[in-house]
């Protein structure tokens, strides 16, 4: 779920539009694994120096390129495989690195995982999932499969326990389980599905509906598998999908999910009722749409123009960095 820098890194080098000529180009990639360098400090006793050290190396040396100096960074962007939460660290004894609120990050661009809503220099790309299809074909068969898998639960939840007090993800366990006979339960307690696992994906496949709780932050990796199957997801919090994605997933979330806000559902509000309460044809709906979008969160394994199977995640992503420079160019052409 956090290998997207190295998948952008990979696309980038073979990218229809690259250029070895530095004067030439419209925008700057910057390679560098920032959730990479990061990640291997989180989760033991590291010195916020020690979270950083790589994140201020790198732009040093970004700091002395002639690209750089001709735009202080402007025209810059660079992938973050984590959350936007794990490069936003104020303080010293708080979570994470300081990457984002670096002097020298002030004017790059960011695509991320999960981007902070009131950030307009981050922009949400999907999270990948395991599934990189190689032509149009491929893509084509597993649509068609996905379309036509017979689903015999109401809805799923995959995921475990967290401890901590009031833990949302205990209730939907304890729900699903009380709904036996209408939900499916994988429960993810323990590292049980920490690299996913085949119950997961046939759980998916065989409900309407699969109940997306926020993760590790707002979003989850899981909303995408989820999609993968068409399967419609339900989400309890707003910030898990409204702002996030809008190029790959539209701006009409209410057209492929639903929502549920979490209070009610702590106050006694029934999931089960809600969802039983949509008609199969508005559930045939959303799965269509679930379905349509598909192609546009994926992944690819090779480069879109290379297999024809249309512009996938990665494609619309650079697609909509280079627009956003070339209209930042533009604007800046006018005032003068």
């Amino acid at each position: 779920m956090f290998a997207g820098e190295v998948l952008y890194h990979d696309r980038i080098l073979n990218h229809k539009c690259r250029t070895t000529e530095a004067e030439s180009a419209t925008a700057y990639y910057i390679p560098f694994y920032a959730g990479l360098a990061v990640g291997k400090y989180l989760f033991t006793n590291y010195t916020a120096k020690e979270r950083d050290m790589h994140c201020e190396r790198l732009l040093r040396w970004v700091h002395d390129q002639p690209t750089w100096r001709r735009s202080n960074g402007s025209d810059h962007f660079l992938m973050l495989g984590r959350m936007t939460w794990d490069f936003r660290r104020s303080r010293d004894e708080d979570w994470g690195s300081s990457f984002i609120h670096m002097p020298l990050m002030k004017r790059v661009l960011r695509l991320a995982v999960e981007r902070d809503p009131w950030d307009q220099l981050e922009i949400s790309v999907p999270y990948p999932t395991g599934f990189h299809p190689k032509s149009k074909s491929e893509m084509d068969q597993w649509l068609g499969f996905v379309r036509t898998r017979e689903r015999t639960s109401l809805f799923t939840f995959v995921g475990g326990k967290r401890k901590v007090k009031g833990d949302f993800r205990t209730i939907l366990l304890s729900h699903c389980y009380n709904e036996s006979d209408t939900c499916r339960v994988v429960d993810c307690s323990g590292t049980r599905c920490y690299d996913g696992t085949s119950e997961i994906l046939e759980a998916f496949l065989a409900s309407d509906f699969c109940l997306q709780p926020r993760g590790d932050a707002f979003t989850r990796r899981s909303t995408f598998d989820c999609m993968l199957a068409g399967s419609i997801p339900v989400f309890f919090w707003k910030r898990s999908i409204y702002n996030q994605y809008h190029w790959f997933l539209g701006d009409e979330p209410e057209k492929f999910s639903v929502l549920i806000d979490r209070k009610d559902v702590r106050n006694g509000t029934s999931i089960r009722k809600v969802l039983e309460g949509f008609t199969r044809d508005e559930v045939r709906k959303m799965r269509e749409k679930v379905i349509s979008l598909v192609p546009k969160f994926v992944y690819s394994s090779m480069p879109s123009d290379e297999i024809e199977s249309g512009k996938d995640a990665f494609d619309i992503a650079i697609d909509g960095v280079l627009r956003r420079f070339q209209e930042q160019k533009w604007k800046k052409n006018m005032v003068k």
